[in-house]
This record gives C-alpha cells, structure tokens and sequence, in this order.
C-alpha cells in the first residue's frame, strides 16, 4: 500500500474538525508546551516562604530553562529570583535564611547561594567539570551532600587503546543498558564535604561508596529523595541495589544504607527484605528513620509500606501494615509523633497520617485532585503541589485538620487565559465479573449532547500507573478533548488506588480480565447516544500499546483506528530484550523456554492475533526505548504493511519510551491527530 496517498507529509494544519469543532480557544499542542512547569518546592526554615522551579520551553530552541521563584506561604505575589542563560535546581534552605542551589549559567554547574529575597547571589564553590547532582545540606549546615560518578568498569577504549576510532561495546552480562541510557562504565556515588564558618565546601569530597561499581541513587531516575542527612549531619542514609550483572536484571532488592561520618563505616538496614527500599527520611530527635517499603521481590508495582527503623533496639516495623494504600512522600512531623504521606485513593492522590508508632491512618484530604508533592510547615499545614485533570499544577497552602486548601500562585494564568476546558466526569462501569470499574470520562469544550462525537478509547501503561488527577504534557485528556474527541479513560484492572486485589490482578493475566474491563468500558460509554459508533478509536502506550496490538485482532468490529506508542508486539522476543528482566519475569509468571509456557505466550501475545488485524494502525516508537526495544515497534508496522493495513511508523531515533525534546513532542501531537482525523472521517468511513 502507497502510504503517500493515504496519509500526505504536509501536516502543519491539525485536524480541529474531527466533530465539526470549530472552537478556536481551546488547547494546543503549541500551547500545551508554551505552559510553565512547576518543578521542586521547599519551605523556608521560618516556615514563611516557598522557593520553587519553574521550567518554560522554547520550541524555536528546543530546549528548556529552569528558574527559581518564591510566594509567601501566607499568600501574595510570586517574584522570579533568577533569569539566567543556564537551568537553576536542587533547592536548598540553609538554617541562616538564605537559599542555595545549583546553576549551569557558566556552563557547569556550581553551587551558589543567596538572599530570600534573591539579593547577594554569590557562587560557594567551583566543582569539577562532571559537576554534581542530588546535593543536599545537612540541618546544621556542617556537611553537604551529593553524587558524582566514577569509574566503576574499564570500556572497550581503556581495554583498547590503540584502537581509539573503533566503535563498539564488549558486553558480558546483562544490564548493560537501562531505560533509555546504555552502561557508560560509571557509577553514582554519594559524597559528603564539610562545610566552613561561611558555608563554603572545604577540603575534598569524600566518596561514601569508594571502591564500589553500584549505584546511589537508584538509576536512571531516582534523586535526592533517595539521600538523606541526620539531624546531626554526622549520618548519610542512601538508597542503592548492590547488586551487578544478571542478578541487578533479575531483583529489585535495593536497600537503606547507613554510613557514619564518625566511624566511617556503612550498615545496611534493611538488610533480609526482598524487594524495593526507597526514599529515607530521619525524624526530628534522629532516633528513628523511616522509609519506603516493598514485601515482594521482584515486584516493582507492590505495596509501599512504611518502614520505620529505631536505632536504639535495631528493630523495624511496617507501620502501615494491614493497609491496602501505597504510600509515597513520607514526611515526619515536626515533634516526630506523626508521619505524613501521599497515596493514590479512587483516581486521586491524596494527602494521609499515620502515628509514627503505628496506629490509625487518617485521610486528610479529600476531592477530584491530585497532591503530587507536598512539605509540612508548622504543626497543622502543608503546601503541596495540586493538579486536576482540566488544571495544571500550581502550589496551594493546605490546613491539615480541616482540608481546606488555598492557591497561592498562578503559574499559567496568563497563557491560559480564555482557553476552554472540557468536562470531566468521574463514572462507574459493571465489568464482566461484576465489579465497579471508576472511568474518567472527558467531553470536549462547548459538548453538545444533541450531537455524535468520535471517541477514543484510551490505555493506560503502567501496566499499574493510576490514571489520576494528573497532567500529562503527551498523553493529555484535554488536548484531545479540544480536537474534538469524548476520551474514555478506565481505571482498569492492575491500576492502584482500588485495593490491592484490583491492582495485582494484572500480573500473570495481561490479556485477560483487564482486556475485558477496556472493552466493558468503552462499550458502556458507546451505549451515550452522542457517542458516534462507526468513529470510535483506540490508543495508548506501552502496556497500553500492547494493548492496542492486542485489540487490534480482538475488538470484532468496534474500532476504526488505532494507535500504539512503545506498545509491546511480541512478548516472546521481548522477554529477552527488555532490561529489568524481574519486571518480566514478575507480570509474564515465567519465561518463554519453560516448560509450562504462561498464558501470556499462549493465549495472550499481540502477535498471534496479527492474523485478525484489519483496522487502520499508526505505530510510534523510540530508537533508545530499552524497556521495550524499537523491534517491538518495526515487527508492529512491518507485520501491518506486509498484510496490506493501511498503516504509519513514527519513528524517533533519539527519544527513549517517553518524548522529551520540545519539537519532537510536537511532532508527535501533529502525527497523532492528523492519524485520527483521516482514519476517522466525519461520513464514518476509514480512510483506505
């Protein structure tokens, strides 16, 4: 098939009339990227101000920059501090009021310092070129810390020297590359520094991890919540999985590490627990840290327990235990009686306590949004990053024992101004076995009952990721919406905020009952009379991809176009490839070459079903995707072409499983609804 005539390069003009829309202010992808982003956020000592980032991008540039702003925590008027050519970020309030961090405006980054008020900026140090990452002072300011990398393994050129053009890798073991970054032959390594009367870094920093090929933080996208100083700052707990090779590929046994600046000797202690321990946090008295625990190994989407270690009986308790929620951002209370923590709850994420000793867990908040991050200031408040499904996010002050929240800044306002949102609706469908499935539906701007609206069917990845109050800068509801498109979003089965039945039934049963939930779903919401029946479309994104392969031979008849981004095709060459072989092993039960083959090469691969494909397929995929490698996608497409589906390949050679270069990312919106406004004509007929 001549995918020229079919689908023409020129796709400068989007496709606004998939149903007749018309509206001109409403969501772009120009737009959606023309948005401020908030990043990190920290409360002063005095408990009065909030210092945060702001990342804007430019598209003519194709990159971003980051810049530091404060708003007073009792309410009033933002104020930008920085505004410089390099990126600002890893914000940091010494006991003196004034406020650290790292910038890149001369070309490294280096540590500076300044007033609250954004007055004094003075440069503290100049770092080696690799510069540093994580940093973070200890309570008394006597210490830093941060992470560098070091040589942890000799390359191909240090084994070969008179070779220096030659272009390869020699390879060994497995996890030789992760996510979207090869092995480079470095490792992460935490280092303290002691700090003088005026706050510079003096002497030399000291390596914690010396002599050792692992990583801290866990890579590629852990940070600094995954360091932390004692009150003291004379003890550094750190997260890493010392573990290399085949047995890294195959665990998720990361574990606390206790390293004493005093003794200079490192405990291990969560030492005998199997799976994830993540994020160490020291309460006020320094008697106690606790941490983020998961029971199962191997098991990446398990329940996160509370751990709690007491350093005078070396004993550690899941305070949480028996608790069906996952917790994340823990956070002690300032008289270390309390421990506060986000969780997903119904579609949301919210704000949670739970006594330090173990005890009843309180909701505190409540509502249709998402708390992404949040800081305790005084006894009762906290000031958290808040989005919504039709808001970006913004900060707002929230009072603890009421709920109430307040906004204190307005991010987009201006960029925003006049733009239309759609609907949301938060519905209930019966699924095949009975249950209730919650199904955020979002209706385009200026709906009209009275009228037939195309509607996609979206898959969520994961495969255990919530579909929350969230904002997505690719995958966005509302973006959609103002194409035109009512968007059926199911919570489906393996997706948290549920109980733990609905979210660790996916596991072993990728093409099962949560296959059945999509098609309960969308099939409810279809039964709307203004939902067009011959214009319905399915996407989505690694398992959501797959799942869109997998429909694509299973929907008898309901869809007219599909779209699958890092979707896996085949699970029986992706086992292999992939490179946290434990998440394989975990959600497959078992491996290609065993014995009793699961149902997941049985029953439920993509690829067997190819057979029935015979609806219109646009297949987007990464070239550095290692969690699902780019053959997944050319097996998808070159399968489709070779039985003649009128079919398109999206191909990004330097992107990984997600899109993050600005133009790229618009590129990838065009691509997107110009594949839905052609396969989904207004007549509802396919295009062919």
């Amino acid at each position: 098939m001549n995918m020229n005539k079919l689908l023409p390069v020129a796709l400068a003009l989007l496709p606004l009339a998939a149903a007749g829309q018309t509206t001109t202010n409403v969501l772009t992808p120009e737009k959606l990227w023309q948005l401020g982003r908030l990043g990190e956020m920290q409360v002063s000592p005095d408990g009065k101000t909030v210092a945060y980032t702001v990342t804007k991008y430019n598209l003519a540039d194709n990159k971003g920059n980051t810049d530091i702003w404060t708003v007073p925590v009792a309410g009033g008027t933002a104020k930008r501090l920085t505004d410089t050519p390099g990126s600002e970020n890893t914000l940091n309030w010494r006991p003196d009021g004034k406020l650290t961090f790292i910038s890149g405006e001369s070309g490294t980054d280096q540590l500076y310092v300044m007033n609250a008020d954004g007055s004094g900026k003075t440069k503290l140090s100049d770092f080696p070129d690799q510069g540093l990452s994580n940093l973070k002072y200890a309570p008394k300011a006597n210490f830093i810390l941060y992470t560098q990398d070091v040589k942890s393994s000799p390359s191909t050129l240090d084994m070969f020297p008179d070779l220096p053009k030659a272009d390869a890798k020699i390879i060994d073991d497995l996890n030789y590359r992760h996510w979207n970054v090869w092995d480079d032959h470095l490792a992460s390594h935490v280092f303290f520094q002691p700090l003088n009367a005026d706050g510079k870094p003096e002497g030399y920093g000291k390596d914690v991890m010396a002599g050792e090929q692992f990583d801290s933080p866990l890579m590629p996208d852990g940070g600094s919540e995954q360091l932390a100083f004692s009150p003291d700052g004379y003890r550094i707990a750190y997260t890493s999985r010392k573990l290399t090779g085949k047995a890294e590929a195959e665990s998720t046994n990361s574990d606390i590490y206790l390293y004493d600046i005093h003794d200079q000797k490192t405990v291990d202690l969560s030492e005998g627990l199997p799976g994830y321990d993540t994020e160490p946090a020291f309460s006020p008295d320094g008697q106690h840290v606790a941490w983020l625990s998961m029971a199962t190994a191997g098991f990446e989407s398990d329940r996160n327990g509370i751990m709690v270690y007491d350093f005078a009986s070396k004993k550690r308790e899941d305070i949480t235990k028996g608790s069906e929620l996952s917790a994340g951002n823990v956070r002690w209370s300032a008289d270390g009686k309390a421990i506060y923590f986000m969780a997903v709850v119904a579609g949301t994420e919210q704000l949670f306590s739970v006594p330090s000793k173990g005890g009843k867990i309180r909701q505190l908040t409540t509502g249709a949004q998402n708390y992404n991050a949040f800081e305790l200031v005084g006894k009762d408040q906290a000031v958290a990053n808040r989005t919504t499904l039709s808001a970006f996010a913004d900060i707002v002050r929230l009072d603890l024992k009421t709920g109430k929240e307040t906004p204190l800044t307005t991010i987009n306002q201006q960029e925003l101004a006049g733009i239309k949102m759609g609907k949301v609706e938060d519905r209930r469908v019966t699924t095949t076995d009975g249950k209730q499935m919650q199904v955020y539906v979002i209706y385009p701007p200026d709906f009209d009952a009275s009228k037939k609206y195309p509607t996609l069917l979206y898959c969520q990845g994961g495969p255990q990721s919530p579909i929350t109050q969230s904002q997505s800068y690719r995958w966005n509801f509302q973006l959609m919406a103002a194409n035109g498109y009512i968007v059926v979003a199911p919570n489906r089965r393996g997706l948290p905020g549920f109980g733990r039945e609905w979210n660790d039934a996916i596991s072993g049963d990728w093409g099962g009952q949560p296959i059945k939930d999509y098609l309960s779903a969308i099939d409810k919401i279809s039964e709307e009379p203004y939902v067009d029946k011959a214009r319905r479309g399915c996407v989505g994104a690694s398992y959501g991809g797959y799942s869109v392969y997998l429909l694509a031979g299973k929907h008898e008849g309901r869809f007219k176009t599909f779209i699958a981004h890092c979707g896996l095709y085949d699970i029986t060459s992706w086992y292999p490839s992939t490179e946290e072989i434990f998440f394989a092993k975990h959600d497959m039960a078992g491996a290609p070459w065993d014995a009793n083959l699961a149902k997941a090469y049985t029953d439920f691969n993509p690829q067997q079903f190819a057979k029935n494909w015979d609806t219109p397929l646009l297949v987007i995929h990464g070239g550095r995707d290692f969690r699902v490698p780019e053959g997944q996608g050319i097996e998808a497409f070159g399968t489709a072409q070779l039985r003649g589906i009128p079919s398109r390949f999206l191909y990004f050679p330097n992107e990984g499983h997600w899109i993050l270069k600005p133009q790229n990312a618009i590129l990838w919106q065009r691509v997107f609804f110009d594949w839905l406004g052609r396969t989904l004509k207004p007549d509802g007929t396919a295009a062919k």
